[in-house]
């Protein structure tokens, strides 16, 4: 079960930078619009993971102290396991979540802070903070696309929640 953390809004400002990595973009679309296509589960599967990926969700308990276990099947067929552990949801504000392998206490685990400020002119901007174990891990991730793979997922969910003509 995830663990509630108090200090969690003072763990982000003191984070170091060297194990952060951060994704916004702006989506032309109302906040809550976007926030709820984080947490409905027969929204986020539709779009959630880079460009070419599908979702296959095993259990799906998006609320404080609920968990997301999903395997992310890349286009070659290969399947990643994925866990994510919430640990606050503050509508339509924030999600706070340890995401990670589907495994009890991994190591490699990251800590997934998703912030929707809405503009004034109805479009909400999205910005994904990682907080990663060690400066190793976030270059390993780093090294292995991460920064490009969220991007590829906020253009997705962009796309989702766009309104159609």
């Amino acid at each position: 079960m995830a663990e509630q953390t108090e200090n969690s809004v003072s763990e982000w400002v003191s984070f170091p930078l060297e194990r952060e990595i951060v994704i916004a973009r702006v989506i032309d679309a109302e906040r809550d619009t976007v926030f709820r296509a984080w947490t409905d589960p027969s929204q986020i599967v539709q779009w959630f993971g880079p460009e070419g990926f599908r979702i296959e969700s095993h259990e799906t308990d998006i609320r404080a102290g609920g968990v997301w276990r999903f395997d992310m099947i890349a286009p070659d067929g290969n399947r990643y396991s994925n866990r994510m552990e919430f640990l606050r949801i503050e509508p339509p504000k924030l999600l706070e979540a340890n995401h990670g392998t589907d495994v009890d206490n991994d190591p490699e685990r990251f800590r997934l802070l998703v912030t929707f400020d809405e503009q004034d002119n109805g479009k909400t901007v999205v910005t994904l903070r990682q907080m990663h174990p060690t400066p190793e891990r976030r270059a390993t991730v780093i090294g292995f696309g991460a920064a490009e793979y969220g991007a590829q997922t906020l253009d997705k969910l962009a796309n989702h929640v766009a309104v159609k003509p």
